[in-house]
């Protein structure tokens, strides 16, 4: 018999995301329609160990959808991974008569909300929220498209500059060990390249692509760097290459935490809602350990197990026509 749920809690943990307000509201919303207490942690898993709770209610998350960052605000803390500090944190959440926990993050969230979970028997649904787009279970992830939206945003102005003086960019993108960002910002910027760690490009192949581009006539290029790819960052490979081929005058731009910021994008604080109010409805339904995702637009139940060890593939589709459309 699935125990009845009367006070959940809600926390941003692990880096933040475009969106994640968005997702807050969503819970406290659909919590308060079915007459559950919210309380938010701050500071995620560090906030939970402290004790940092406090009620939340309708009023306290509106004007939150278009803002950018988390109002519960974040943190990765190295206490939680040990037995003793989640003891402290299961101690405080009993403290406030919590009966299950909505977390929004990422991999290391959801690791540490499966171990949690599993040892104090409390039911855990997660939400994923992550610029990475990482997460296997889930078409996408809260603050995604916002991220490739900024990077393109700034890329698009880096081509204005390239264009004026003949050069080579390689541009960094974030991302962590997954070409997502990367792909996508890529083929929508009309990248002349594009280097991600699930696919092998040595820096031999890198440069006889943008020799073909040269007797194209091609006046300027820009590669696009995922920031994991296993040659090293953009600095390291564009230094590679103007070692090797200097036709172009070669430049480096990394985008960096920009694309952790900013106002969600329309698609993120819809993705966003839909997954905070899918959530608390999962606990209602007597879900637990599961993260909620959007598959082909309907939205589905994935183990943290499986979220967190499940390698997301690339659209193979979008890897060929990326390669083409470089030509």
């Amino acid at each position: 018999m699935s125990r009845e749920i009367k006070r959940i809690a809600v926390f941003t943990s692990g880096g933040d995301a475009p969106g994640m307000n968005a997702a807050i509201r969503a819970v406290v919303r659909t919590a308060a329609y079915n007459d559950l207490h919210v309380y938010g942690i701050s500071r995620g898993y560090e906030g939970m160990i402290d004790g940092e709770l406090s009620r939340l209610d309708v009023r306290d998350v509106g004007n939150i959808i278009h803002r950018g960052g988390t109002m519960l605000k974040t943190a990765r803390s190295q206490r939680f991974i040990t037995a003793e500090g989640r003891k402290m944190a299961y101690e405080s959440l009993l403290a406030y008569d919590i009966d299950a926990c909505i977390a929004i993050g990422g991999n290391g969230t959801f690791t540490g909300a499966d171990i949690f979970s599993k040892e104090y028997d409390i039911p855990f649904i997660g939400v994923p929220g992550t610029i990475d787009n990482d997460l296997y279970g889930t078409d996408f992830t809260v603050g995604f498209d916002t991220a490739v939206n900024t990077a393109i945003e700034a890329v698009d102005k880096i081509r204005d500059t390239a264009d004026s003086h003949n050069r080579l960019f390689f541009v960094e993108v974030m991302g962590r060990n997954s070409g997502f960002i990367a792909l996508s910002t890529a083929i929508c910027t009309g990248a002349g390249s594009v280097l991600i760690p699930e696919i092998h490009t040595s820096i031999e192949e890198l440069i006889d692509l943008l020799k073909k581009g040269v007797k194209r006539k091609k006046l300027f290029s820009v590669v696009i760097v995922a920031e994991g790819h296993p040659q090293g960052g953009a600095a390291q490979i564009a230094q590679k290459v103007k070692d090797a081929f200097d036709y172009y005058d070669t430049k480096v731009a990394i985008i960096g935490h920009l694309q952790r910021g900013g106002s969600p994008t329309g698609f993120d604080r819809l993705l966003a809602s839909r997954l905070g109010f899918a959530a608390v409805e999962a606990l209602l339904q007597g879900k637990s350990n599961v993260m909620v995702g959007l598959v082909h637009d309907s939205i589905s139940y994935t183990p943290f197990a499986e979220a967190i060890k499940n390698d997301k593939p690339l659209n193979n589709d979008l890897v060929r026509m990326a390669e083409v459309l470089a030509i």
